[in-house]
């Protein structure tokens, strides 16, 4: 007997219109469910005593999640040769001189920080946000992570839908950024759909 003749052909209409539907339905609820999950709940601070005022209870935290905010924004913020370079990107007087393990370069300054989890004290979790000042650049008026995604206007504090990995760890940036670099991370990000596509590696780092 050939195989095509063994297969039961009112099982296969019962299987179309039938239970068998109920594993494709909960295949496609679990893959919406996993798009779902890939974003979460982060708060947006303009500094440690915004986030205390909001926290009372939760000072230390708040404490250490901006201290730690900092340090990223060190360790993996934009680098410029010069001060003129920086403030292309970011604005008059919106820039400073940073040096470590023998290198100088010019940063800007942190404006805020987000803060996801604050209620678990040994989990919570924490990243440098920027502006910018300057009219031309793509940043201006927005809240931006190291690597140039973009969440928000920069006037609006609170909470914010973000990607998984905005909190990832990022690599340390020991290479300097050209002018209109970080401006230019930011358009091109915005152009793909904004932080939906974010990457965990800056165009500059290295």
């Amino acid at each position: 007997m050939k195989r095509t003749r063994a297969i039961n052909l009112d099982r296969m209409r019962k299987t179309r219109s039938g239970h068998a539907v109920k594993p494709l339905a909960l295949a496609i609820a679990t893959t919406t469910l996993v798009a779902c999950s890939s974003k979460e709940e982060a708060v947006i601070y303009r500094d440690v005593n915004q986030c205390i005022e909001q926290n009372p209870s939760k000072e230390a935290a708040c404490q250490a999640a901006y201290q730690e905010a900092l340090k990223k924004a060190q360790d993996t913020g934009p680098k410029y040769n010069s001060r003129s370079d920086c403030e292309v990107d970011f604005g008059v007087n919106n820039c400073s001189p940073y040096n470590n393990s023998g290198h100088s370069w010019f940063m800007p300054a942190m404006a805020g920080f987000m803060l996801a989890n604050l209620i678990d004290r040994n989990n919570y979790r924490s990243a440098p946000l920027y502006t910018s000042y300057s009219y031309g650049s793509p940043a201006y008026g927005h809240w931006t992570t190291v690597d140039g995604n973009v969440y928000g206007s920069s006037r609006s504090y609170g909470s914010v839908r973000v990607d998984n990995d905005a909190f990832k760890s990022k690599p340390k940036v020991t290479r300097t950024i050209s002018r209109g670099g970080f401006g230019s991370t930011v358009s091109a990000k915005s152009s793909w759909g904004g932080s939906s596509r974010s990457s965990s590696r800056s165009s500059w780092g290295g």
